[in-house]
């Protein structure tokens, strides 16, 4: 592949730095505000244990949703690794069905739990927050990248982390976290693999550190743009609306994030800040 960034490569170089540098979910972090009242009634139904324990769950069992056989058939390809050395606008096309698809049955799940209100929410969050794991494993895999390794299952929680930021600042330092766990993965050799089989605890460890510290964020993110679905003549508008613009947000960072690395191990650029 031609090491030079083509005209909609150097484009979507561009829109990367532009997400990167924009302040996060500002409809969300409006609906939160509104929200504000009556979000600490959410918080006593969904505590923030209850959201770890969902998360703890849904990075795998995204991961094992995500549907390898369906990309690579749709992209015609003989396997998802081929799909790191394609043109990227196939790439991109594969990313923005999956992306249309979650963004669709998030809003039709979280419009259906929403006729019932603050106990609807009690299935709604670990069920979206499944939905965007999955949505994150499978926009990984529209660019070529299959979770195979522990590092891999940090990658996706981080783009998670970046998607539920509340300010530039808290958006600065998970990108910082999500460059730091690529580095990781792009620097592992088949020895470091073997050699980690053995000591495969201290990457479970750090797993669950970042588990515990996404979920304690999600859970505060989730529950505040949720707050209003107790009151009855708007918890089905509020359920849809905000599951959309979550689902919205996540498969805009995992784009986002996996054309970055794409790029990088294509040799196209060193880093976009």
């Amino acid at each position: 592949m031609d090491n030079e960034l083509n005209d909609y490569e150097a484009e979507q170089v561009k829109k990367i730095k532009k997400w990167k540098n924009s302040n996060p979910g500002v409809i969300s972090n409006a609906m939160s505000k509104a929200a504000a009242p009556v979000a600490s009634v959410i918080n006593a139904v969904i505590p923030e244990a209850a959201i770890r324990g969902a998360l703890e769950g849904a990075n795998e069992l995204g991961r094992l949703l995500a549907d390898t056989k369906g990309i690579v058939r749709k992209s015609q390809l003989n396997s998802i690794e081929d799909l790191r050395y394609v043109d990227l606008k196939i790439c991109d096309k594969l990313a923005n069905e999956v992306q249309g698809w979650a963004v669709g049955i998030a809003a039709a799940e979280g419009g259906a739990t929403g006729i019932y209100g603050a106990f609807g929410t009690v299935v709604d969050i670990p069920a979206v927050t499944t939905l965007a794991m999955r949505t994150i494993h499978k926009i990984g895999l529209c660019y070529g990248f299959e979770c195979k390794t522990e590092e891999e299952k940090q990658f996706a929680l981080g783009i998670l982390s970046i998607s539920g930021s509340n300010s530039v600042r808290e958006k600065s330092l998970a990108l910082a976290k999500l460059k730091s766990i690529h580095t990781t993965i792009a620097k592992e050799t088949w020895k470091k693999i073997s050699e980690k089989a053995a000591n495969n605890r201290l990457s479970d460890e750090a797993t669950i550190m970042m588990i515990k510290k996404i979920a304690k964020k999600l859970g505060i993110n989730l529950t505040k743009r949720k707050a209003l679905q107790i009151l009855p003549l708007v918890s089905v508008v509020v359920g849809s609306s905000s599951n959309a613009w979550f689902m919205k947000e996540v498969s805009n960072a995992a784009k986002r994030a996996f054309q970055e690395r794409w790029l990088i191990e294509n040799g196209k650029i060193i880093d976009i800040k």
